[in-house]
């Protein structure tokens, strides 16, 4: 009788997350905020060890997508790290209804903040009743 249990069948394979197909460089997923108002969205991205100059954000076909390498500039060799530096990388799908062009996006102390409108047509309006 054939084994129809998934996790039994995989045991052996090892499972590639999207980073690790995409590229043989490491990358971390950085800790995100998604704030919704009634103004838009604000994604709040912590990205420690980034510099504002290698940031790189793009929106693409509603998909935004926040880049950020890090190099280590300490002196010497490190004996003992706990904090890992690798590429920043994550994606997120964006709603149509916000306006890409007026966007904006603040960073500091390794913390980007990226603010997207609603698009004018997005937004609600009151309709004013005429007489006549």
């Amino acid at each position: 009788m054939p084994d129809t249990d998934v996790a039994k069948r995989d045991e052996g394979k090892k499972l590639q997350s999207h980073e690790e197909t995409r590229a043989s460089e490491r990358y971390l997923k950085p800790p995100v905020d998604i704030i919704e108002t009634a103004d838009g969205l604000t994604v709040i991205v912590d990205i420690p060890g980034a510099s504002k100059e290698a940031v790189d954000i793009n929106v693409d076909k509603g998909i935004l997508t926040v880049n950020a390498p890090v190099t280590r500039c300490m002196p010497g060799r490190p004996l003992y790290t706990e904090f890992e530096l690798a590429t920043y990388y994550r994606q997120f799908t964006m709603p149509e209804s916000l306006d890409h062009e007026k966007a904006k996006a603040g960073f500091s102390n390794g913390v980007l903040t990226l603010r997207s409108p609603l698009a004018e047509a997005a937004k609600p309006r009151k309709i004013e009743i005429k007489a006549g």
